[in-house]
């Protein structure tokens, strides 16, 4: 016992040495303490961007049943190659998100697409000789595509991108028409007429706006001399890709105010409001476009819809997905490099990240009503510090959609949702779930004002009723690709 207790007082006496050591110790000069590491930055030490470089991908062939079938054939004819350039080409114009509609035969039309003067239905376009175009000679074919004139004599509404496609080579044009003439499969189904009134429906008046407002149809020249990666971007663009259909403002008559790079800067300058979301500029410039990007960035957003910077929704990811991703490495990079070539129109500041909200937000420190509702919320995936998580759930700190004073798209996608594209090489399409039956508009206006102007965005603050106008025509969201 007498052994156990010395054992004890031993123990007890030491543990009292050690602590008036460390006690010393921690009062001791300053040359002998360690200061605790500098606190990093909420930004750098939240940060979670995925910045990896594009790794070589395999593009999916824009016909697989056509390819299948000239595969079987063995070595393929100069036949078979018309038909697979048409149909690479046909991706390349996206034809098929226009001229099909939902669970519709491809290329059948019947596709609601909207316009000022009301819904305007896309047409048949297979070779079926009732419904399509199954007995259109080329020239009916050509001209219809440089000139938006049909068969039938009639000029048809600028919902068709005939001006840009005017731009088309003859090469190219043959091979769109072999493909459709001859690969598409044909369908019966009937063209349906368009919900436009009276007198609005009249088409006479329309062959005075192509007289007006329609360019002399010239294919595209490549600038002797020139860059030839920047030139078949600029074909692409400017041409088949029909770009500026969306992202080049319109006049009150209609047209787009220009249809390729002028000293006016207003071609694929965005702004505009198309099927209910605000289109962004695809010009190298801050305040909403696409600086800071590097070439492989854009590559990337092309093809899969997403990376570091942002994520696309609305009509984009049908883009990507019935177009950008079958297209190959080298015309993807010519895209690329010809949209970052564009000069910037306005003069906005480059983006900076803003800390302040950040660290209010991670501290569990809400500042607004709409920052108490974005962490309850949002911040789950798209963190408090607004960089989400490397390209799945997509940053909001600098998102280029929340740099501009229009936030009709922040406020479309919190209502009704979210859906990332599925690709070819990126399988999955995550899908935000609306919001539309758990907030009123208030708290949309809210959380919304919040992620505009949060971290350092130059977005603008929004009103309960800018929501509830935009509430009218938000649907939630389909859980996969149509």
């Amino acid at each position: 016992m007498k052994r156990l207790i010395l054992t004890s007082s031993l123990a007890l006496g030491a543990a009292m040495l050690a602590a008036a050591a460390a006690y010393n110790l921690a009062y001791a000069h300053d040359s002998l303490t360690v200061a605790a590491p500098p606190k990093p930055p909420m930004g750098g030490r939240l940060l979670n961007r995925e910045t990896a470089p594009l790794q070589p991908f395999a593009v999916p062939p824009a016909d697989a049943a056509l390819s299948q079938r000239i595969a079987a054939k063995g070595s393929p004819s100069a036949d078979d190659q018309l038909l697979l350039r048409g149909a690479y080409l046909a991706r390349a114009g996206d034809c098929v998100a226009c001229h099909t509609s939902k669970g519709g035969a491809p290329f059948a039309g019947g596709l609601a697409l909207a316009s000022p003067l009301g819904a305007i239905y896309s047409t048949n376009i297979t070779p079926d000789k009732e419904h399509g175009i199954g007995d259109w000679s080329y020239e009916d074919f050509a001209r219809l595509m440089r000139t938006g004139v049909t068969r039938a004599g009639y000029t048809v509404y600028p919902a068709m991108p005939y001006p840009s496609y005017s731009r088309l080579s003859e090469e190219d044009m043959q091979a769109l028409y072999a493909y459709f003439t001859k690969a598409v499969p044909p369908s019966a189904q009937a063209n349906r007429a368009n919900d436009i009134p009276w007198p609005l429906s009249m088409r006479w008046p329309l062959s005075i706006w192509r007289k007006l407002f329609a360019p002399t149809p010239t294919p595209y020249a490549a600038p002797a001399g020139g860059d030839q990666e920047l030139a078949r971007g600029a074909y692409l663009v400017e041409g088949l890709g029909h770009c500026g259909s969306c992202h080049t403002p319109r006049s009150t008559t209609l047209q787009e105010k220009s249809l390729r790079d002028d000293s006016s800067r207003l071609y694929l300058s965005g702004g505009q409001v198309v099927d209910g979301w605000s289109v962004p500029s695809l010009r190298n410039e801050h305040g909403g476009g696409i600086a800071g990007w590097s070439q492989a960035d854009l590559v990337e957003f092309l093809r899969t819809g997403r990376n570091q910077f942002t994520a696309s929704f609305g009509a984009m990811n049908d883009v990507v997905e019935h177009s950008m991703q079958y297209l190959s490495e080298a015309d993807l990079n010519a895209i690329s490099r010809y949209l970052l070539s564009l000069s910037p129109r306005n003069d906005a500041a480059p983006y900076r990240y803003d800390e302040v909200s950040a660290t209010a937000a991670y501290e569990g420190r809400p500042q607004t009503p709409g920052a108490a509702l974005y962490l309850d919320r949002c911040a789950a995936c798209h963190r408090s510090n607004g960089t989400g998580y490397g390209k799945a759930f997509p940053a909001l700190a600098g998102n280029p959609v929340l740099q501009t004073g229009d936030a009709t798209s922040a406020i479309r996608i919190i209502l009704q949702g979210g859906r990332q594209p599925a690709t070819d090489s990126v399988k999955g399409g995550l899908v935000m779930a609306p919001y539309a039956q758990l907030l009123n508009d208030q708290q949309v206006a809210e959380v919304t004002s919040y992620i505009q102007t949060a971290w350092g965005n130059r977005g603008g603050t929004v009103s309960a009723a800018d929501v509830a106008k935009i509430r009218k025509t938000a649907k939630p969201v389909e859980d996969r690709a149509p």
